[in-house]
């Protein structure tokens, strides 16, 4: 499948998505949006592809808020039509795959593009990411999850602080407050990223996408995330990595997931 504004590689089982507008600092629009999810979704059907990176092209930004000429003249219909798009094609789709995803943030995420990193499984950040929501200097709040994600990440105060005041924190404060997992030098960002990556790919991915399902239930208010991590732990026996996990347990062997 070939890709206006996004690129991607593969190096064994993990393959890294870069979203590739530079001249608009990888901003988001619809044709960005639908191709992140079409590939996506292809990476997440695919048994070899265990993880998944998703990074921005360039030095300056991973992905600097949403392509705002698109959407400045539209109607309240439209607005609301926007963001339900978003969610269900990109943001909660991603939080949603059983292929675990990391964003590499290597430089500003701002507004959509923190909702981006925030929709990923968990955050790597380079020295100089700036991330902020500044939704309300446009007379807009976070409409692709920010709202949401970002006080279960760091907090209910911190949250108001950094979407009522609009403003921008670094990467040492991110980190901080939770909000990125890892803050590294930005030339050894993808090193830590396929690092992280490689330790999950020795992993059972049966589980890990279990694993994901049971941690999302818990703050699901639809769900009950005690019932649904019963349930996953049952199905997980009936999976050929159980199998494959306990028998390396019990022959004293690291296990091999590679085929499973």
């Amino acid at each position: 499948m070939k890709f206006e504004n996004i690129l991607i590689s593969r190096k064994l089982a993990i393959a890294t998505v870069t979203i590739n507008r530079p001249s608009k600092l990888n901003a988001l629009n619809k044709v960005t949006i639908k191709e992140l999810h079409d590939a996506l979704k292809d990476l997440d059907k695919d048994k070899s592809c265990r993880v998944i990176i998703l990074t921005g092209s360039g030095e300056k930004a991973f992905v600097a808020g949403a392509d705002i000429a698109e959407f400045a003249n539209y109607s309240t219909k439209e607005g609301g039509k926007l963001a339900s798009n978003g969610h269900k094609q990109l943001f909660s789709y991603i939080e949603k795959m059983n292929t675990p995803v990391i964003a590499a943030v290597n430089g500003y995420a701002l507004g959509g593009g923190l909702e981006l990193a925030m929709a990923c499984h968990y955050r790597v950040a380079s020295h100089n990411a700036r991330m902020g929501l500044p939704e309300v200097s446009l007379g807009l709040i976070p409409g692709y999850g920010g709202t949401q994600r970002l006080p279960q990440l760091i907090g209910r105060g911190r949250a108001m602080e950094m979407i009522l005041g609009g403003g921008m924190i670094d990467a040492a404060k991110a980190q901080e407050f939770g909000l990125v997992n890892h803050v590294v030098e930005q030339e050894h960002l993808m090193d830590l990223a396929i690092k992280l990556a490689t330790e999950m790919c020795q992993n059972s991915p049966k589980a890990i996408g279990y694993a994901i399902k049971a941690i999302n239930a818990g703050f699901n208010h639809n769900e009950n995330g005690y019932e649904a991590e019963i349930e996953a732990f049952g199905k997980c026996f009936g999976t050929s990595d159980f199998k494959e996990g306990t028998t390396a347990f019990l022959e004293k062997r690291k296990p091999d997931f590679s085929d499973m």
